[in-house]
């Protein structure tokens, strides 16, 4: 039997303290998703890297991750990414979108995204689900609400036509939605922890995309709060990801 092929689309600038403490944001990803006897594939879409038209067959589905880049930029390699994503719907492929991953889905299907008029969302974050989850997800029996790791500043403001909100916070009106039975975003991050994010922190303080004041507040919060139920997480994302289309 062939072997499940999976693709990574790596929008995020590695770090060295990534590297050497989890192997890399790929390896953090391979740690929720990735099940035996399955082929991963990352391809580094920031820096070019995309898999050509000839092979987009060859996966089952596609992983959009985050990114410091904002997702209604113009750099080539976004307008790329669009162009990658409307193919890919085109051809009904399974594409999980998170963060920035979900925010550029909602780009490329027709819907906006914005700068969230409330300013950064940092740390752990409880979000509802709508009762109206599709079958595959509702049949996981997951809580009404669910904790998840945020760190954005950007958010999807208007759904693409067709786009269906699953998900919500107080603070943001789309913290997930579907597009049919093959595309999810999650603004959140999953495949977070809070050693994850305490150190993501520190590196939007060098590159001046927060204040001191900001890092502050949100490591005293991170620090006070749980990890959130990976283990949840990771059983909504592989069900998405690789159950059938319906």
């Amino acid at each position: 039997m062939e072997k499940k092929r999976f693709a990574v689309l790596m929008c995020a600038e590695e770090s060295e303290y990534m590297k050497k403490a989890y192997g890399g944001y790929f390896e953090v990803f391979m740690r929720m998703l990735a099940e035996e006897g399955e082929t991963w594939d990352v391809y580094k879409v920031l820096r070019g890297e995309f898999p050509q038209d000839h092979d987009l067959l060859l996966y089952q589905g596609y992983v959009i991750t985050g990114s410091c880049r904002d997702a209604h930029g113009n750099d080539k390699w976004i307008h790329d990414l669009l162009t990658l994503l409307r193919n890919l719907d085109s051809i009904n492929k399974k594409i999980l979108g998170i963060c920035f991953g979900h925010q550029i889905l909602g780009r490329a299907l027709g819907g906006k995204v914005i700068p969230s008029p409330t300013g950064w969302d940092i740390g752990v974050r409880t979000i509802t689900f709508s009762p109206s989850l599709p079958f595959a997800l509702s049949s996981l029996d997951l809580p009404s609400r669910l904790p998840i790791i945020e760190c954005h500043r950007d958010e999807v403001r208007e759904l693409p036509v067709k786009a269906e909100v699953i998900a919500y916070s107080d603070k943001t009106g789309i913290e997930m939605f579907t597009y049919g039975d093959h595309i999810m975003g999650i603004q959140g991050h999953p495949e977070y922890s809070k050693d994850i994010l305490l150190h993501l922190i520190d590196r939007l303080i060098q590159r001046d995309y927060i204040i001191d004041a900001i890092a502050v507040e949100a490591r005293e919060r991170i620090n006070a709060m749980w990890e959130p139920d990976t283990e949840a997480w990771k059983r909504l994302c592989v069900t998405f990801l690789k159950g059938p289309l319906t």
